[in-house]
């Protein structure tokens, strides 16, 4: 549920090994400037895939888009700036209440650089 729509992009609510998805905890979070909601506890890439947010930075030299490419944390694909710290990688960090998540441009900048 993002601010009382539907999501652009399905989220898992029954598996067949883990079961029935319980009731769901939201947090809010800011990504590019703009509110969203994110279930507690997830990662920040799967917040930000299941609303249809797909690139995560932009490469040093040719600016090209990147996102999701191994989930797990070994790549650095889907680094982003969260809460002011560059280079955070998203599909292995939580969301948390108040978040802030940015699209990374090249290396990133840490907060007050300029």
């Amino acid at each position: 549920m993002n601010n009382g729509k539907e999501n652009k992009m399905m989220r898992v609510t029954s598996h067949p090994v883990l079961g029935e998805m319980k009731e769901i905890e939201w947090v809010n979070i800011t990504v590019n400037g703009k509110p969203m909601k994110a279930k507690k506890g997830e990662m920040i890439l799967a917040a930000l895939l299941a609303e249809g947010i797909i690139v995560n930075r932009y490469t040093t030299k040719k600016q090209e888009p990147r996102g999701l490419f191994c989930g797990i944390g070994q790549c650095t694909d889907c680094m982003m700036v969260v809460n002011g710290i560059p280079n955070v990688r998203t599909c292995i960090t939580p969301v948390e209440e108040g978040m802030t998540v940015e699209v990374q441009d090249g290396l990133g900048k840490w907060r007050g650089d300029k």
